[in-house]
């Protein structure tokens, strides 16, 4: 392999690493879900993506896989794009839809009434919660009137920062820490708003171990095997 098919295919790699699972919000090679990675001489790269179960749901399938596409097409160098999901029972309408950057209603037609919108934005609500709770519980006091520039900084910092512009909330130094992504206020009952953000980081944390667990069985993967690519 040559020094710049390498640098391609760490590209491609460092791209798929910012798509993140929508309702996990973990990076695909994190988790395991990108089976294979290669750019050719060409500059033609190829992607198969992988998940869990054969029946996992196919508009939580489409979103990963548009955004793989997005990602990589966004890849500079790049001759062609094969992104493609394997063994699951929709991959054929879910691939040549995305291929044909068709959206989703097209993809599915006379199956899907509406697009994805709402559902990456109930996604990326419930990933402002979660990420609101990993950050105050690495606090050790109270946050109920600290700002974000209050928060020493960290990757779960900058992850809740990112994932509150992508609701078009504030995110700057002198913004609340406690905010709360429906409605964009400081939450009324912080004690409550608290617990919620606590229920939902864990409940996505055991989402994750549970999409972990069969995504091993079900390919017999090593631990030291899963988001290699």
């Amino acid at each position: 392999m040559t020094t710049l098919v390498t640098g391609a295919r760490a590209a491609v790699w460092a791209a798929l690493g910012t798509v993140r699972d929508p309702e996990l919000d973990e990076p695909l090679t994190d988790l395991g879900f990108v089976a294979r990675c290669e750019v050719s001489d060409a500059g033609h790269a190829v992607v198969r993506l992988r998940l869990p179960t054969y029946f996992c749901a196919p508009n939580f399938a489409f979103l990963m896989v548009a955004d793989a596409y997005d990602a990589v097409a966004g890849v500079p160098g790049l001759t062609g794009l094969d992104i493609r999901l394997d063994d699951h029972f929709a991959s054929d309408v879910i691939n040549r839809g995305v291929a044909a950057r068709q959206g989703f209603v097209a993809s599915f037609e006379g199956e899907a009434a509406d697009e994805l919108d709402t559902l990456r934005y109930d996604f990326v609500r419930k990933a402002v919660l979660a990420g609101t709770d990993r950050v105050c519980r690495a606090l050790g006091r109270d946050p109920r009137s600290l700002t974000l520039g209050d928060v020493p900084p960290s990757p779960d910092l900058d992850r809740l920062r990112a994932r509150r512009r992508e609701l078009g909330l504030p995110a700057e130094d002198g913004d609340p820490l406690l905010l709360d992504p429906a409605t964009g206020t400081t939450p009324a009952d912080a004690k409550r708003y608290l617990a919620f953000a606590r229920l939902t980081r864990t409940s996505m944390e055991a989402n994750s171990g549970v999409c972990r667990g069969m995504l091993r069985a079900r390919y017999a993967l090593t631990s030291e095997e899963e988001g290699t690519g």
